[in-house]
């Protein structure tokens, strides 16, 4: 029958048993040992800087340095995202609060970070929008006096009276026009005159939000008034000592000074005489 199919002139032919010995083998090479991932990368510490109680505020992974592919390359520019409360020492009162800390340098197995943004958690809005209420938003661009440009967003409420007899507490469409611009006038008054460190010091304080609830309430009366959001949209250019700054210390150990005298063996000639004269 497979000669007559030959003959025939069919496509299918019979080949002889052991000439394609590959049939039975798998792809060539097979599949690759899989070796743990984790071997090929080293931790780093996170260091926060000077506004902030806690200067060690976790670990970050990055792949190690391999040719001319540096683990440095790979971490600058790194967000990471930390609760305030945490930056506090534990404080449960910013507990509300969202920290955004952008890597800027690497010093040793330290990452020097900066402030790179603020927010509020999602379940204080959710707990402080209420109905029958007004809410009330307004937002701006900055420019801090170091050169940081950034936008702020605050939100406010409108408040109940005592005396009042209905149940909702809706302030007029001129009204909320008056206290948004009041909200802007506020946020540029206090973030255009400080360095971005004053600014992060403002905003852990919630100065900003008490200032906008006390020239609001002429207007008509606010509560739950904060800096919604703060993000930094444009940054100056990368000053290393400035950045030392912020971080003090915290990027070496420098030890402590010694406060042992001099023994009289070890005294030069010099210190000698600078010690006989002093007598």
């Amino acid at each position: 029958l497979a000669q007559e199919r030959v003959e025939a002139g069919s496509p299918h032919t019979i080949m002889a048993v052991g000439k394609n010995k590959r049939l039975t083998k798998g792809k060539k090479g097979g599949k690759k040992k899989v070796g743990d991932p984790f071997l090929k990368k080293e931790w780093y510490d996170v260091k926060a800087p000077t506004p902030f109680l806690v200067r060690s505020v976790g670990k970050t992974l990055v792949t190690k340095s391999q040719g001319k592919k540096l683990a440095s390359d790979g971490l600058r520019g790194r967000v990471c995202e930390i609760n305030l409360a945490d930056l506090m020492g534990g404080d449960e009162d910013h507990a509300h609060r969202k920290i955004r800390l952008s890597i800027e340098d690497i010093q040793g197995r330290n990452c020097l970070t900066d402030f790179h943004g603020m927010e509020l958690t999602r379940d204080k809005l959710c707990s402080v929008i209420k109905k029958w209420h007004t809410l009330i938003e307004g937002w701006t661009d900055v420019r801090t006096t170091d050169g940081y440009t950034i936008r702020m967003f605050a939100i406010a409420f409108t408040k109940k009276q005592d005396n009042a007899v209905s149940s909702n507490v809706y302030a007029q469409a001129s009204q909320v026009r008056l206290i948004r611009k009041r909200m802007v006038e506020v946020m540029n008054a206090e973030a255009g005159k400080v360095a971005l460190r004053d600014l992060v010091k403002n905003l852990i304080a919630e100065s900003i939000g008490k200032e906008i609830e006390k020239r609001g309430k002429k207007i008509y009366p606010l509560q739950n008034v904060y800096v919604r959001k703060v993000k930094i949209l444009k940054k100056p250019k990368f000053d290393i000592t400035r950045l030392m700054e912020l971080h003090g210390d915290s990027g070496r150990d420098e030890g402590m000074a010694m406060e042992r005298p001099e023994t009289e063996a070890a005294q030069n000639t010099l210190t000698a005489e600078i010690g006989a004269v002093d007598e």
